[in-house]
């Protein structure tokens, strides 16, 4: 009987497996449908663009459109390659300086308490409520007041110090058991050594985590607020400028959304397997 059993437990852990593995498969299915499509209408001729009703395969695929693309950025008289290098420095020192300056406020909220911390920490929950639109003003206001405008720091500023990110390190950092840090004091490690040795290699998770987030947003911002010479202007402004011509840039619109969404898609998919593991394997129990 009890052979039986275990076979019939088996079989039903089998087929909840399979179940699972079935739901999961649809919902990354389903999910996957808004960058296929995209890619599918990077590749369609125009007539098949503005055929109604709208079909979601291509008959006719083509690299035209992102011939098309190119040929427009190519015949601008800044080179684009400026443009590119542009949004590289900034998502670059950016992502950078929004993990080192959070991770840092994080670490002293978290294992360093002072007087006012609480209410400081809730002043940083209570920003996580506010859109860009709501703080795009005053941030205006105050690199116009520093003479930033029309420089890659009006974009970078902004972004060396979230609420998110400092929202993010915080709470992980509090899981952190306060004698491992009193141990490390006591073996005489100072507050950079604790800080950098001990601390940020076991939050690991929420380091990745505000990379992508991080990245991913200053890759896609324009900088259109703050930037108006051709020069400084960052890719996807440029591309949204080409692609902005009428109906005849459709194609290259669509294949310049194509080659945006490509940089964050590859960093997510390279750092993927390291958050799981990370958070699988870097638990600790106080």
């Amino acid at each position: 009987m009890r052979i039986k059993k275990s076979k019939v437990g088996l079989a039903r852990s089998r087929g909840g497996d399979a179940l699972l593995f079935i739901i999961v498969a649809l919902f990354g299915a389903f999910m996957l449908v808004p960058f296929v499509y995209a890619i599918v209408q990077s590749l369609k001729p125009t007539e098949e663009i503005f055929v109604y009703p709208p079909q979601f395969f291509v008959k006719n695929p083509t690299a035209e459109n992102y011939r098309s693309l190119f040929q427009l950025t190519g015949s601008l008289w800044i080179p684009f390659e400026r443009n590119v290098l542009n949004s590289v420095l900034v998502t670059v020192t950016g992502t950078v300086a929004n993990l080192l300056f959070s991770s840092m406020a994080a670490f002293v909220l978290a294992k360093y308490p002072f007087p006012g911390h609480k209410w400081l920490f809730r002043l940083v929950v209570v920003a996580l409520l506010f859109s860009g639109q709501v703080t795009a003003l005053p941030q205006y206001i105050i690199m116009s007041k520093l003479h930033l405008i029309n420089t890659l720091w009006s974009v970078i500023i902004p972004a060396a110090g979230t609420p998110l990110g400092l929202f993010l390190m915080k709470n992980f950092m509090t899981q952190l058991p306060d004698t491992m840090l009193e141990a490390a004091t006591i073996d005489g490690a100072g507050i950079f050594t604790i800080y950098y040795k001990i601390c940020m290699p076991l939050v690991k998770p929420a380091v990745l985590t505000l990379v992508v987030f991080s990245f991913q947003g200053l890759w896609n911002t324009t900088g259109g607020s703050y930037i108006y010479e051709e020069v400084w202007k960052l890719v996807p402004a440029v591309l949204n400028d080409v692609a902005a011509g009428g109906m005849a840039r459709v194609g290259a619109a669509s294949a310049a959304s194509v080659l945006l969404m490509i940089p964050p898609c590859v960093l997510f998919i390279t750092l993927e397997s390291r958050i799981v593991e990370t958070m699988a394997f870097s638990g600790i129990k106080g």
